[in-house]
Parts: structure tokens; sequence; C-alpha cells
């Protein structure tokens, strides 16, 4: 009983105001708009997190699709020329403690040539051995595509969709051309050599799977008259940590050797992405800011409700200070109660997206991503600390705003006008 008579008066009316009509009916409706504010916190506040942890489920289905092709950093001679000592480069590479494996490679333009079909595309010379340290290609192709590259066999892996707009299929002949080539009294004559599909790869990234195909390392260097590989790519243990070790690695090799990670690779689509997700937040956090504001007519109904009460706490002693105490905490305590519930269905939802989503097609016989129109056909989620923490503050603090001016509005009631007509 001790404990009850310590709590400030002021949190006790408070929290009875917001309650108010549970007992009486003719607070009903206040209790009623209280309530409302509730709901449109906590809707606006788990809207927000669901569609931010939708849209990083987004953002990192992409981002490991993409990474499956593309390595996590990549390492050049500045001049352009092939690597002088490469196992000694990848002695050295593999000694930095993030490093998880390390893969020669070369890459250069040409074209593919089958008939009167041509296409440009993106040639990467890899080590069929090494490549698997380096790439998820190998886990999402049929087993064992990547070591029919053999050496001298000049041979090519191409993505399923380049095969399929150049009509190719594994055993067809294609022809690739190099712009590099001899320089005659007529001009510069391309170098052309036939070369063999052996098999497909399929990243899921229709970018890569368009315009890349895959050779030999040897036969590369042979092609395009390179003495070696032209770089090495590393994966990391942590890809979120490219751009510390890129700059290690940097000063660590020197200025004859050229560092490159994949957030500088893919640079404008993570802006994109970033700046699509900052405007998603702004335009959601004003529908929480709506709800949030929502409360100032609820206090302020609440406070003409109340003038008699107020005029009758001050005639007994209370402070302008306690009775505006009273009505902020109102006011919190709607926040405080919204912006809960809204975290918790918003975090329910968005652990449980994998399976609401085909609940709901299967209850409404309808796809969401048809699997013919997009290349992600799932509903991925991410939910981040990062985005979640920030949301709360915000609700907490819109909350805390709105109950400003109604609270004041009830500390400055004068007591003898309230009980004029009482």
């Amino acid at each position: 009983m001790s404990f009850f008579k310590n709590i400030p008066y002021e949190l006790v009316l408070g929290w009875r105001y917001t309650r108010a009509g549970r007992a009486t009916r003719r607070n009903g409706f206040i209790s009623f708009i209280s309530g409302v504010s509730m709901m449109g916190i906590g809707l606006g506040v788990a809207a927000l997190i669901i569609v931010l942890s939708v849209m990083n489920g987004f953002q990192k289905e992409v981002r490991d699709r993409m990474l499956g092709v593309v390595s996590h950093i990549e390492v050049y001679a500045a001049d352009g020329a092939a690597v002088a000592d490469l196992p000694a480069l990848l002695a050295r590479l593999k000694a930095h403690p993030q490093v998880l494996g390390a893969a020669p490679f070369i890459t250069a333009q040409a074209l593919l040539a089958r008939g009167e079909d041509m296409k440009g595309v993106l040639v990467r010379g890899i080590d069929p051995a090494l490549e698997p340290e380096v790439s998820d290609l190998s886990n999402d192709t049929q087993v064992g595509v990547l070591q029919r590259l053999q050496p001298g066999e000049f041979s090519l892996v191409l993505g399923r969709d380049l095969a399929n707009n150049l009509y190719l299929q594994s055993g067809d002949p294609v022809t690739l051309v190099s712009p590099s080539g001899q320089v005659t009294p007529a001009g510069v004559v391309p170098r052309m050599k036939q070369m063999g599909v052996v098999g497909t790869f399929s990243s899921g990234h229709y970018e890569y799977d368009s315009a890349l195909a895959l050779m030999h390392v040897d036969d590369a260097a042979r092609m395009f008259r390179l003495e070696g590989p032209s770089g090495v790519r590393l994966k990391l243990r942590d890809l979120h940590l490219a751009r510390e070790v890129a700059r290690d690695l940097q000063l660590a090799l020197g200025p004859q050797f050229f560092v490159r990670d994949w957030t500088q690779q893919n640079r404008t689509w993570f802006a994109a992405v970033q700046v699509e997700k900052r405007m998603m937040f702004i335009i959601l956090t004003l529908i929480v800011a709506v709800a949030a504001f929502n409360l100032v007519s609820t206090l302020v109904m609440t406070v003409t409700d109340k003038r008699a009460d107020i005029a009758i706490l001050r005639t007994l002693g209370a402070s302008p200070r306690s009775i505006m105490g009273i009505f902020v905490v109102q006011g919190a305590t709607v926040g405080v109660i919204g912006t809960m519930s809204g975290l918790g269905l918003g975090l329910l939802v968005a652990f449980n997206i994998d399976v609401i989503v085909p609940a709901l097609e299967t209850l409404f016989n309808a796809s969401f991503l048809p699997r013919d129109i997009y290349l992600i056909s799932r509903m991925p989620s991410e939910p981040l600390a990062s985005d979640i923490l920030p949301v709360a503050i915000i609700s907490l603090v819109l909350a805390f705003v709105a109950t400003l001016y109604p609270s004041w509005r009830a500390s400055q009631v004068n007591p003898a006008e309230a009980l004029r007509y009482e």
C-alpha cells in the first residue's frame, strides 16, 4: 500500500483520464477518441516497420544475387597489364583476416556471333578450381558446369538469358570476336575464334545473365593477348566491411595496384535504393505524425470536459505545473501504448511475412508476385534495429510534442471562471 501512496497524483489522474468512459457514460466519447488515436499511431508505426523490412528484404535479395556474380573486392594492376607475381599477390591478399577466398580473373569486352545474330558481352576469364571460393555461380547452376572449362579447348559458359537470345544450347558453336585485332593497310582486323558452348548459368540477375560469358583464364589470356590474369577477385567474411577492407588493402599494396569494392561497382543502384527507402520513411512518418497530432484534439476535448475538475484541483493547491503534468501523462500514455502496440504488430508481421503472404495468396487464389513477370517471386523481409529504433523514437517524440499545447492550456484554466456556472 505504501507503494501506491508514493505514486504522484499526476500519474494517477492522467491514467484515469486516459481510460475514462469505462465507468461513466459521460466521458465515453473522449475515451473512444483516445482509443482511435492509439490505433492510428499503432497502425502507422506497424506500416512503417513492415514497409522498411520488406524493402530491406528486397535489397538483400537483389544484393545476394548480384554478389553471386560480382565479387566483394577486385584488385587490378594499376597499368592495366597482367599481374606480375600472381602467387605472391594471392598470398598477401589471403593474409588479411577478412579475406575468405581469392581467385584470379581476366575481364574484357567482345562480341558473340552466331549467323546473323550478334551480341556484345562481357567476357570473364576464370580459374574453375578457385572460382567457387569467390562466387556462388557453382551453387546455382548444374553440378560441375564450371569444371567443363578446360584450358586449350576455348569453351564458354554463357548466361542463360544470353544463350536464349542467341538461340544457343550446350554443344553449339559460337564465334567470339575480339576488338583487339591486327592492324593492316585496310584497317584493324578483329580477332575471331570459334568456341563451343559447354553450359549455362543463372544468377537470377538479368543484367549479368544476359551479358556475361565465362571462359578459362588461360584461354582468355591467349585470346586477348595478355601474359596472365589482370586481377584478383576476393570474397570477404563480412561483405559490409568491404569499404574498410578495400582501404586497408590499397594502403598495403601501394600505387601499383588498384582496389575496388562492390559498393563502388554498383554505386548508382545502391544510391537509388537509399533514396527510395528514405522517401518511403518520410511519407510513412507523416502518417504517424497525423495520428500523433490527433492527440491534440483528444486532449483539447478532455481539457474542455475537465475544466471543473481542473478548477477544483487548483483550489486544493495543485500548481499549474501539476495540471500540465496530468495531461502530458495522458497524451504520453496514448503515445506509448500506440507505439508499443505498433511495434508488436509490425514485428509480428515482418518476421512472419513469408507465411502470411502465401496464406493470403492461397485464400484469395491470387499471386502478388507472378513468377512469369518478376525474378523475385516471394516477399522477403529483413527487420533491422537501425530502422525500428528511429521509428519508435520519432513516434514517441511526436506524441509528446502533441501534448504540450493542450497541457499548457489546461494549466492556464482560471478556477473562478470554470466554477462560475457549476
